[in-house]
């Protein structure tokens, strides 16, 4: 099997701000992680969401609850999410 065919399993985290479904005041929404850390200490990458313009982006868990789209909302850039498996 190769690395194409591999399904993500995203998981969520264990604050309600990082749970998958969840939906900030700036109507971000929290898509869970899928292992990868992110950039702040013993944070993940959690896939994001922007309700308004459909951007999809990586956050920390730390700052979900108040993240802005980088795309339309001039929040901080995002952060890579995702994992390229092994082959």
């Amino acid at each position: 099997m190769n690395g194409i065919d591999m399904q993500i399993q995203w998981q969520e985290g264990s604050d309600e701000s990082v749970e998958i479904g969840y939906l900030n005041p700036n109507d971000q929404q929290c898509c869970g992680h899928c292992g990868v850390p992110g950039t702040d200490h013993g944070q993940y990458a959690y896939k994001t969401e922007c309700t308004i313009c459909g951007y999809v982006y990586g956050t920390n868990g730390s700052d979900m609850y108040e993240r802005r789209c980088p795309e339309c909302q001039e929040g901080a850039a995002g952060i890579k999410y995702w994992r390229i498996p092994n082959s």
